[in-house]
């Protein structure tokens, strides 16, 4: 495959560039191994995870029939944000992504703040979605230790990315393809139901969506942030668009397609559930609100059917979070801003970065049995508010790049943040107003003040380092 690379002049992860010098666009060592369909159907899968077929429940139960308002709302603010993200990835791809976005916009510190957050909170995850998969593997095979099932999924995904980024986009691109095609047939039998015209079925029509606050305005919060948390995992399309074929293309088709795609399979499933199903039914908390649904359609083994699913859900969202913490890593260090060993790069793929990603993940893993009370529950709120942490350094990257692309180089504005710069502010307001609801709720609130203990944190090394390199 011929090279797309850019020059050396201008790539962001080409080494540590002096203090002061934005990154540019990189990809110089990566190879450019994921083809176009890669890229879409990894933007498809990336908004079906496991939040939205096990998540959901508890959203349900808290919001009634509002939850549909809930997943609009955040829905909203989560198409602002790929916007955003999509307009600078498409001026300047990179494998960093919002870090070396937040680099070049606001200063060396903020890339570092977003990139390692982001990093423990996808490492992190690895290691929750690793207990998720063993748990329903075990309930097939009662007398097997989770551990060892966790370890095979670790191994089997770390040896994935080792390989070749097209390993990866071929395990993304068939995944995705499984859990899109779980969706649209769910989607199109909850439709036919709804319609009275699913035999063996009759239509509910309204009756279930007479009380549509039924827990008042303190529900709808409570389904809102639910909801919010949700929508992670979008930001992988852009992480990847660095190593594809053609990045500006790759980029721009992912994020005008993501508002059909967030109102086909949140809002759209969340409307035929709450349809199909009493919202205080208690299958909805305890089998699931898609296996609830499913047996209301008289689906025999729906719940295996659903486990099926959620299984594959996990097993991609661990492969997709070992890709997406590897390059965040690499593309800090070659910035500047990480040990160098983990910049390494050996046919074509951050090699260290995937191992180092890999086992920070099964620590995870190990301290959800040594320490579940304490140190992984620590762990567990520190990352709770990561993702509003990124979005925001997101918009505000895209304040100060927007102009500065206008200045010096309109012709990258492949994509375009609508009605800017109202639009980025009223988003920046939506994001600031989650922080104040997630204070508000006991159940948040640790979460946040966890999250803004290591963001701070974070924030004050890579300031120090920013000085000390301008100072060297």
């Amino acid at each position: 495959m011929p090279s797309t690379s850019p020059t050396p002049s201008t790539s962001p992860d080409q080494g540590a560039p002096p203090a002061g010098t934005p990154p540019e666009a990189d990809g110089v060592s990566l190879s450019h191994g994921l083809k176009q369909r890669h890229l879409s159907m990894i933007a498809l899968g990336g908004v079906i995870g496991a939040g939205l077929f096990v998540g959901s429940g508890a959203g349900i139960a808290a919001a009634g029939p509002s939850i549909v308002l809930a997943y609009t709302l955040s829905g909203l603010l989560v198409m602002l944000v790929m916007r955003m993200l999509g307009e600078m990835s498409a001026a300047y791809p990179s494998s960093g992504s919002f870090s070396a976005h937040a680099e070049r916009a606001i200063g060396p510190w903020a890339g570092f703040t977003a990139g390692w957050s982001f990093w423990v909170l996808l490492c992190t995850a690895v290691g929750l979605e690793g207990i998720g998969a063993a748990k329903i593997v075990t309930g097939w095979l009662p007398g097997t230790p989770e551990w060892a099932w966790v370890a095979l999924f670790m191994v089997v995904f770390c040896g994935t990315n080792l390989a070749a980024v097209k390993n990866f986009g071929e395990f993304e691109f068939w995944f995705a393809a499984l859990k899109v095609g779980a969706i649209t047939l769910f989607l199109g039998l909850g439709v036919l139901a709804v319609a009275g015209v699913l035999p063996g079925t009759d239509s509910p029509g309204a009756s279930h969506l007479t009380d549509f606050l039924p827990n008042g305005g303190e529900g709808l919060v409570i389904g809102l942030l639910a909801s919010v948390f949700a929508y992670g995992g979008l930001e992988t399309v852009t992480i990847a668009a660095a190593e594809s074929e053609n990045p500006v293309k790759g980029v721009a088709s992912a994020v005008r397609t993501a508002m059909w795609r967030i109102a086909l399979f949140y809002i759209g499933s969340m409307a035929v559930i709450v349809t199909l199903v009493p919202w205080d039914s208690p299958a909805v908390v305890e089998d699931g609100p898609y296996v609830a649904a499913l047996d209301r359609l008289g689906i025999e083994g729906a719940g295996q059917v659903m486990n099926v699913v959620v299984l594959v859900a996990l097993l991609s969202a661990m492969n997709a979070n070992i890709y997406g913490a590897s390059r965040i890593a690499y593309s800090l260090v070659r910035r500047g801003q990480g040990p160098k060993a983990l910049g390494r790069v050996s046919g074509g793929v951050p090699r260290i970065a995937v191992l180092a990603s890999s086992v920070f993940g099964f620590l995870c893993v190990l301290l959800s049995y040594w320490r579940p009370d304490d140190v992984f529950s620590w762990l567990l709120n520190m990352i709770g508010a990561v993702i509003l942490v990124v979005w925001i350094f997101i918009a505000v990257s895209q304040l100060r790049l927007r102009r500065r692309l206008e200045r010096e180089a309109p012709e990258k504005l492949v994509v375009r943040m609508w009605c800017f710069p109202w639009l980025t502010w009223v988003a920046l307001a939506g994001m600031a107003a989650v922080f104040v609801l997630m204070a508000r709720e006991p159940g948040t609130r640790v979460q946040l003040y966890s999250t803004g203990a290591m963001t701070l944190a974070l924030a004050a090394v890579g300031y120090a380092r920013q000085r000390a390199r301008a100072r060297s």
